[in-house]
């Protein structure tokens, strides 16, 4: 038994217990290599399969693999959760994938042609409207309780009177803001035709309007949409808008467009009806080059993207996965108040209002739809960025095992029969611990390796300032 005293920081026995049997055992090294390539993975998922590679014309065997040989017979690999609250590894190459996508649509590459980047574009925030006051950092630095809040105040966007807060309004304006979204992009190309005094028809030939966009939920629990719009000629991004497609004339529309929008909700119960629309704090901005001095770059509004694109409803305290029963908040004693109204609001709205499954997404504070969606035409995919990802990996391993390249000899082609079991997923206590220290290893030789670009990059530009005064 080793002491308690013994112990890293914040290991307790049976964790510390677990670690020394993973770490004792004969395959811990090629363990150890699987959550490495997972990036840390905090959970796994565990594959038994084989796969064998064939040439096809002689029927030998190249190459084979079989999960028998592997610790504990079976295969790990990432689970691909997007949400930080359940995987940071896996959350971090969803919030590449999401940087890179919505980038791309800035600037070009992937598939988009670099001439995008001279399209007009914008940079939209969609808030919901006030159910109440709240506890906040106004611009005069003292809230309307009287208090000048430090940054960071649990207090921060908890109602100032909980009992007359619209907490029933909230979570039915997070279940219909989806709707609210959609009535945007229908009502935006209706607006931008009357402004250019052309019929909606002629609008399609001549102009198209495409977007990314990522949800986020404020700190009283309300979600809001951050988007990346920007205008194309008629064919997509590989061809130019017309000249009076200005970044006015798209600013200008949207605000019309989201003025429109609407969603009415029946009265039910003891719930009047109520029309939901976008709170009045709709803010624009135009879309700076990189390079030229302005505040909001492509580099930046991509960052801001990505960094959302892995958070949910936890960054208001409630917890990350959906609730059976409305006694298991019980569970949770740390569960701020305020976020507990707003699930019981969920529950008691829940049959009245059957088809918007409130409850279900009670976890969600109402929120039903996709956190992250993009036009059809904006960019790349994720889809297509993941297999992209994955074929450069095979092609790694092909050269590794010697295989034949069909880039290089469009004639070597294999065959290749795989058979995959799914059996189960995560780590014991020892190899959760394992995991976080390897993920933390590797985000630390990440941020030393962002760290030298940047020393570098200062380094250049230091050389090029002395260039030009000698």
């Amino acid at each position: 038994m080793v002491a308690t005293a013994e112990l890293p920081a914040g290991l307790d026995p049976v964790t510390w217990g677990d670690f020394l049997r993973v770490a004792g055992q004969p395959g811990f090294d090629r363990w150890n290599d699987q959550v490495r390539r997972t990036g840390g993975c905090s959970d796994p998922i565990h594959l038994i399969g084989s796969t064998t590679t064939l040439d096809p014309s002689t029927g030998q065997v190249l190459h084979s693999y079989d999960t028998a040989k592997e610790p504990g017979g079976r295969l790990r690999v990432a689970c691909g959760n997007r949400r930080a609250s359940r995987c940071p590894a896996c959350a971090w190459t969803y919030a590449g994938d999401t940087y890179h996508l919505i980038l791309s649509g800035l600037t070009g590459g992937k598939g988009v042609p670099g001439t995008v980047a001279n399209h007009p574009r914008v940079f939209a925030t969609f808030t919901a409207p006030s159910f109440g006051p709240v506890h906040n950092r106004p611009a005069t630095g003292r809230c309307r309780c009287g208090t000048a809040h430090p940054d960071g105040a649990p207090e921060l966007g908890t109602p100032l009177d909980p009992d007359t807060y619209d907490y029933a309004g909230a979570v039915l304006w997070n279940n219909h803001a989806p709707d609210l979204w959609r009535y945007v992009t229908i009502y935006l190309p209706r607006e931008l035709a009357a402004r250019a005094g052309i019929t909606q028809r002629e609008l399609r030939g001549r102009l198209r309007v495409s977007y990314g966009k990522v949800a986020e939920y404020q700190k009283r629990g309300a979600i809001h949409f951050h988007a990346v719009i920007r205008f194309d000629g008629p064919e997509g991004p590989d061809t130019p808008p017309p000249a009076w497609a200005t970044t006015a004339l798209l600013d200008a529309a949207l605000r019309a467009a989201a003025a429109r929008a609407q969603v009415t909700v029946p009265a039910a119960g003891d719930q009047p009806a109520r029309v939901l629309r976008w709170g009045t704090q709709l803010d624009v901005q135009p879309i700076g080059a990189f390079g030229h001095g302005e505040d909001l770059t492509e580099q930046a509004v991509a960052s801001y993207v990505a960094k959302y694109a892995t958070k949910a409803a936890e960054t208001t305290g409630l917890v990350d996965r959906r609730i059976g029963e409305l006694a298991e908040l019980d569970k949770y004693p740390n569960l701020p108040d305020h976020t507990r109204r707003l699930i019981r609001a969920c529950w008691n709205l829940d049959n009245l209002y059957p088809d918007r499954r409130l409850w279900q997404w009670a976890h969600m504070l109402g929120f039903r739809g996709h956190f992250s969606t993009k036009a059809r035409r904006y960019s790349t995919t994720l889809t297509a960025l993941r297999q992209a990802r994955a074929d450069y990996r095979a092609n790694q391993e092909r050269r590794t095992l010697g295989l034949p390249d069909p880039d290089d000899n469009p004639a070597a082609t294999t065959l290749v029969i795989a058979h995959w079991t799914y059996a189960g997923h995560g780590h014991t206590p020892g190899e959760s611990w394992l995991a976080q220290q390897i993920h933390h290893d590797i985000t630390q030789a990440r941020e030393t390796a962002r760290q030298a670009r940047a020393d570098l990059t200062e380094t250049e530009e230091d050389w090029q300032t002395w260039g030009a005064a000698a």
